[in-house]
């Protein structure tokens, strides 16, 4: 700093710093009251200061009144003729001190001082420089659009913001007010579009096809068990869940993408068919343990019969039936089953409907939707499933040994294969 400037009252020698060689000239602003100032004066006089200083004690307006008054928060009092501030300002002004006639000339005597100094280059001006910006609040530029925070998460799904929560670009109250239930939910959070109401019930008639499968398959199998050890309602629904694969449940996208993929490649059932063996790979969506010809599944004809009344056309599962005519003719069991069925029909629906392209659909079987209908389905029949254990206070679950085939050490070794 070039110079300095004090507003203080108290031991104004402790703080002047005369000896502080980048102080080129002091400011000192004093009040009535004590006898402080007079430090000064005789630093001035005896030369411990010897810096242009400029000095004024406020409260001279006291004189004014025919009685003592009290000035600031300190409550400052002249007790004695000495300690009024225009006895201060004297004797500061006889010693040396530059001490304006008022506090409005009090800048201006500093300007005066200051520039005296600069034409004798006692001070040399340092070149301006530009403060650093304060930073604006960040709640107000935000609201009104100067800045925006990088978000942390995208979502296109829904948004809760506003009046009430859109599923896809679409009120809540518009959903349930064109009728469209469950399937008009699900089209509109997992598509993010309109779709005919064909296709919302279609979805909705999966859902039902799907929800269960008696209590001996994996899914219901594996909630039976967590609901009769004592686990909740999630725990015991999360355990069936997860056998959902390959193997349960989890075929309908691959079902899809091989059907459609044939199809689009042009290839015949029977050639289909023939790669599939050379390749030695498993047709997704053909064959079941339990129904066949003889034993035909309802659920796969209620598809089939909702698509031949609502479908403008269905290549897709027409040609996943083409494969079936040839599956069977190896086995009667080796029909198109709920996966292939509804994995084909979906393809179609999404291609035929209008709302997607066929880029669109095949992305949409990429991702896994057609499983996600199996989960939201099934999950009501597991949910049934744990009620209905609860409600019938079902023990804790333990198989029987004589279900069970336990195998000798060699005869562990007989079944499996070398390396």
């Amino acid at each position: 700093p070039l110079f300095i400037i004090l507003m203080l009252c108290g031991n104004f020698l402790e703080i002047l710093k005369q000896s502080n060689p980048d102080i080129k000239m002091i400011v000192m602003l004093g009040e009535v009251g004590g006898v402080e100032e007079y430090q000064v004066v005789d630093a001035i006089l005896s030369g411990k200061i010897t810096k242009p200083i400029v000095a004024l004690c406020t409260g001279t307006c006291a004189d004014l009144f025919p009685y003592e008054v009290q000035f600031g928060h300190a409550g400052a009092l002249a007790n004695a003729k000495a300690e009024t501030a225009a006895a201060k300002n004297a004797a500061l002004s006889a010693a040396g001190a530059h001490v304006p006639s008022s506090f409005n000339d009090f800048k201006r005597m500093i300007a005066t001082v200051y520039q005296g100094l600069v034409a004798n280059r006692v001070i040399i001006p340092r070149p301006d420089f530009a403060p650093p910006p304060v930073p604006v609040d960040y709640a107000w530029a935000h609201k009104l659009g100067l800045i925006r925070k990088p978000a942390n998460m995208v979502c296109s799904a829904s948004d809760d913001r506003g009046d009430e929560v859109k599923y896809g670009g679409e009120p809540l109250s518009a959903i349930i007010g064109r009728g469209a239930g469950v399937g008009g939910a699900i089209c509109r959070l997992w598509f993010r579009r309109a779709v005919p109401e064909y296709f919302e019930k279609y979805v909705e008639l999966i859902l039902a096809v799907v929800a269960d499968h008696g209590p001996c398959v994996s899914g219901a199998h594996n909630t039976i068990i967590a609901a009769r050890a004592g686990k909740d309602l999630v725990s015991s629904v999360a355990s069936g869940l997860l056998t959902i694969g390959p193997r349960f449940g989890g075929a309908i996208d691959g079902a899809a993408e091989l059907f459609s993929d044939a199809y689009d490649r042009g290839e015949s059932a029977r050639g289909f068919v023939d790669r599939m063996r050379k390749e030695n790979k498993l047709i997704l969506g053909i064959g079941h343990k339990v129904k066949s010809l003889e034993n035909p599944d309802k659920r796969v004809q209620a598809l089939r019969d909702f698509v031949s009344r609502h479908f403008e056309s269905s290549p897709i599962l027409d040609f996943a039936t083409e494969v079936e005519s040839v599956t069977v003719r190896k086995r009667s069991n080796l029909i198109l089953n709920v996966d292939g069925c509804i994995g084909s029909s979906f393809v179609d629906l999404m291609r035929q409907c209008g709302a997607f392209s066929q880029e669109e659909a095949n992305q949409y079987v990429k991702m896994g939707c057609l499983n996600g209908l199996f989960v939201v389905g099934r999950s009501m029949g597991l949910v049934g499933h744990f009620l209905d254990q609860n409600r019938l206070s079902q023990p804790l679950y333990r198989h029987p040994t004589d279900d069970v085939s336990f195998l000798e050490l060699a005869e562990v070794r007989a079944h499996i294969s070398p390396l």
